[in-house]
């Protein structure tokens, strides 16, 4: 024969194919190509649409924002650049209907506009609800405001109806349509209210306490921008400029993508999972797959293939059907990620723009390096199996595959899961946990054949459970193999079962039955006593009062601190900006001290909440100094506190244990319940109109609703992983079907019943699920620990149940899946059993 490597891989493609032997390859392939696509092309096109709308999303081609009003040096610089500029001012407040009106209130997001206004982006206007749509380069002139359509319908008021804001009653007069500046088009939990610049002094709202942000935006020549853009960037880390930061086309603003970040981490979890998942059904498909062909290997080698021949046939075939399940793949996971589209469509409005090339060459790649890595080592030895093995069948078996290139192809495959998560915390917990729990699960059912054997006694022990424990024990490498298989495979469902029930639960954690639902801040101290007299009035009973003080860290034990200092994100903007500090004489009752001590009236001390200790590396006995509204302020951490931010409590990182601060500017912040009595909320801010409430249910049923719909689209990923997981399990349990059909026919032959048989069966599988469902469900605890720490930031709860509960899903899945793949062997008549042996 001298059929050529490429020729006669096509052919033995072609009978591989018709006798259905690569399908378990294909289905495993196909699905971790589609799974890591999907993900892939929405976030090719999510990446797309936020970098094709930057300039627009920015309001310009730079803006330095800021807590306080912008620094001159800025705008001058901008000035001597020959760059537009424009300052907008955004912080949220109460609008109200007049009394003639009804007097209902809204918490809105008001935002003040400079002529000029935007500096990119068109700002898009109607005449009233339904009108035709106009663009425009106006601002609302002084004494009116411009507002989003759903705000006439909840105060229920009309075009040409007066807005009262604070002291002010402003005119509307047109329905803002698209504002192209207020972020990546995801909710907005308050609407929108437009304003003059010169109109805000008179409404009374900017108070000492009162959160604002401030956006100075530059646009111009593109070198001039870049300038400006590096010299301010420099300029913000200058211990002098405190809040100030700067946002370009490069940056952009984090806080628009915090929400479909942590939906894609979500979703490339799962779709790591699958690929892992698929790895360890090809890997067992392969070898399944090059068990079958030992014997047409060896014919080969008869009839005068050299091994390079072989070997090159095999590798043809493999890149052949790698090829085309990659393909398929590629294509389910395009048609997938229009799913994810739908399902979050309500976070993006804009039309998202084609996908790149780049997902596709990816998931080929991936397709590709999952076949060779781990299908193609099993199937070269086929190149070496000895021609004698047409006459003797004891020789030229499996042997474990090259080191070498296993470890190249797992380095490659890894490397390529590293780069697809979106967080390279979670790839490496994804990866290195499973790589870790593989090794374990080895290790562990080495020793646990190995004690099976001596446990059981045969001489009182029933017939079934004896030949069950001889056939485990009788191929300990393959009962390795089918236990660590079978948890791997488990474990990656109950880490989803897991993540779903504690991971996204937590997430979606509703408000405790008895939490506040309102939240009223910029309270006046000149107002304290009147306001909570307003509360009893209203059957209010029990509420959380609390001063709110504006301070920013200057120095921790003397030195002083700034975000250089820091190479964690979140400490860099804690320091760049001011907290929220208060004042308590008792601790909080919802509070818990976990070190030190509150001492009630303790002058020059701090209590200081743990997270925020951790991140910003504080610890007992610091000495921190805030600058409180231009005074200073020195204290010590006497004692650190664990706050529970999902008491929906009134809550604050930093306190003093005293009853006030002298000499520092305050406003008061309550947090309660409200009653069940219409018109409450409107009266109180009739009364108090520069307070903001915040109604804390809507917000939450906003934040749930966008929350379901992050979770739909990972639910509709778990599909995938799912299958690949039941493919896992369907592959190794199947794995050793010949070796227990010709070992159950030679026991048949020799008078055993088949309902003996089908115990024996019963019982191994139910003891290897048993035990590959006990440590995968151990493994997965600890792992969804990690990944809850270190990548979403939740509290783990897992039950200690719960690996009791992977031992029974395990036995009952492995059970299943050899109902399912090994149903024939028993049927199969024992003549044609030894048959196929002796061929």
């Amino acid at each position: 024969m001298n059929l050529s490597f490429i020729r006669l891989g096509w052919r033995t493609l072609l009978r591989d194919l018709r006798a259905g032997e690569l399908r378990l390859l294909v289905v495993a392939v196909t699905l971790a190509v589609a799974a890591l696509t999907s993900v892939g092309f929405f976030a090719d096109r999510l990446q797309g649409g936020l970098q094709r709308d930057a300039l627009q999303l920015l309001g310009g081609d730079a803006v330095v924002a800021s807590d306080n009003p912008t620094p001159a040096v800025f705008a001058e610089r901008a000035k001597a650049l020959g760059l537009q500029s424009v300052t907008t001012m955004g912080f949220p407040t109460m609008g109200r209907a007049g009394d003639d009106k009804g007097g209902a209130s809204k918490l809105v997001a008001l935002k003040s506009v400079q002529p000029g206004y935007p500096l990119r982006g068109t700002l898009t206007v109607a005449v009233g609800p339904g009108a035709a749509e106009q663009t425009t380069r106006d601002i609302p002139a002084r004494g009116e405001v411009w507002v989003d359509a759903p705000l006439l319908e909840s105060l229920g008021l009309a075009m040409g109806d007066m807005l009262l804001l604070g002291d002010s009653q402003l005119r509307i007069t047109r329905i803002i349509v698209i504002e192209p500046d207020r972020g990546a088009g995801f909710m907005s939990f308050a609407p929108r209210v437009m304003l003059n610049e010169a109109d805000v002094a008179a409404t009374g709202l900017v108070q000492p306490a009162s959160r604002l942000t401030y956006r100075f935006a530059v646009a111009g020549p593109a070198a001039a921008v870049k300038t400006f853009s590096q010299w301010a960037a420099d300029e913000a880390k200058k211990p002098e400029q405190h809040g100030v930061r700067v946002e370009s086309l490069e940056s952009g603003r984090p806080e628009m993508r915090q929400t479909l970040d942590r939906a894609q981490k979500f979703l490339s979890l799962v779709a790591l999972l699958a690929a892992l998942l698929s790895a360890v059904a090809v890997a067992l498909a392969a070898r399944g797959f090059a068990t079958d062909h030992l014997d047409a290997s060896a014919m080969l080698r008869v009839l005068g293939q050299s091994q390079r021949t072989i070997a090159g046939a095999y590798t043809t075939e493999f890149a052949l059907i790698g090829i085309f399940a990659s393909a398929l793949g590629v294509a389910v996971g395009y048609l997938v990620h229009y799913v994810f589209v739908l399902l979050l469509a309500g976070l993006v409005e804009s039309a998202l723009p084609a996908a790149s090339l780049w997902p596709v060459a990816f998931g080929l790649g991936m397709g590709l390096t999952l076949l060779f890595a781990f299908g193609l080592p099993p199937v070269l030895q086929l190149a070496q199996v000895p021609p004698l093995r047409v006459i003797r069948r004891d020789v030229g078996g499996l042997k474990p595959a090259s080191l070498a290139v296993l470890g190249v192809g797992v380095a490659g495959f890894a490397a390529l899961l590293l780069a697809v998560s979106s967080d390279i915390k979670l790839g490496l917990i994804a990866v290195g946990g499973f790589a870790g729990a593989v090794a374990l699960f080895a290790g562990l059912s080495w020793v646990a054949v190995k004690l099976l054997r001596r446990s059981v006694n045969e001489a009182t022990a029933p017939r079934w459970l004896v030949l069950a424990t001889r056939q485990i024990s009788a191929r300990p490498a393959y009962a390795v193999v089918q236990v660590s298989s079978l948890a791997v495979g488990l474990l990656a469902l109950v880490l989803l079962v897991l993540l779903r029930t504690d991971l996204i639960s937590s997430w979606r954690q509703a408000t405790p039955p008895d939490a506040p639902n309102r939240f009223v801040i910029n309270v006046m101290p000149e107002q304290a006593d009147a306001f909570q007299q307003s509360l009893k009035d209203g059957g209010v009973k029990r509420y959380d009062w609390y001063p709110m003080i504006r301070g920013r860290l200057l120095a921790v034990n003397g030195k002083a601190v700034g975000p250089a200092d820091y190479t964690d994100d979140r400490a860099k903007r804690l320091v760049d900006r001011e907290f929220n500090l208060s004042t308590a004489l008792q601790q909080p009752p919802h509070n818990q001290i976990v070190a030190g001590k509150w001492t009630e009236n303790e002058q020059g001390a701090v209590s200081v909440e743990e997270g925020i200790a951790e991140t910003l590396g504080l610890k007992m006995g610091d000495m921190l100094q805030f600058d409180i509204g231009g005074v200073q302020n020195e204290a010590r951490i006497t004692s650190l506190r664990k706050v529970d931010w999902g008491s929906m409590r009134a809550n604050f990182f930093v306190m003093y244990p005293v009853d006030h601060l002298e000499g520092v500017a305050v406003t008061y912040l309550a947090a309660y319940r409200a009653p069940d009595k219409a018109g409450f909320d409107n009266a109180l801010v009739r009364q108090f109109p520069n307070i903001t409430n915040v109604d804390m249910g809507a917000t939450i049923t906003q934040v749930q609703r966008v929350l379901d719909q992050v979770i739909r689209a990972v639910e509709f990923l778990f599909a995938f992983t799912l299958a690949a997981g039941l493919v896992v399990l369907f592959a190794a349990v199947t794995a050793t079907r010949e070796e227990r059909a010709r070992e159950f026919a030679i026991m048949r032959a020799v008078g055993a019943r088949a309902s003996l048989l089908g115990q024996v069966q019963r019982a191994e599988l139910m003891g290897v699920g048993l035990l590959a469902g006990f440590l995968a469900s151990t493994v997965a605890v600890v792992v969804g620990w990690a990944l809850a720490r270190f990548v979403f930031d939740f509290t783990w709860t897992a039950s200690p149940w719960v690996p009791l509960a992977g031992a029974v899903a395990g036995a009952v899945l492995a059970l299943a899946a050899g109902w399912w793949g090994l149903r024939e062997v028993l049927r199969r008549p024992v003549v044609e059993t030894l048959r196929r042996a002796a061929e």
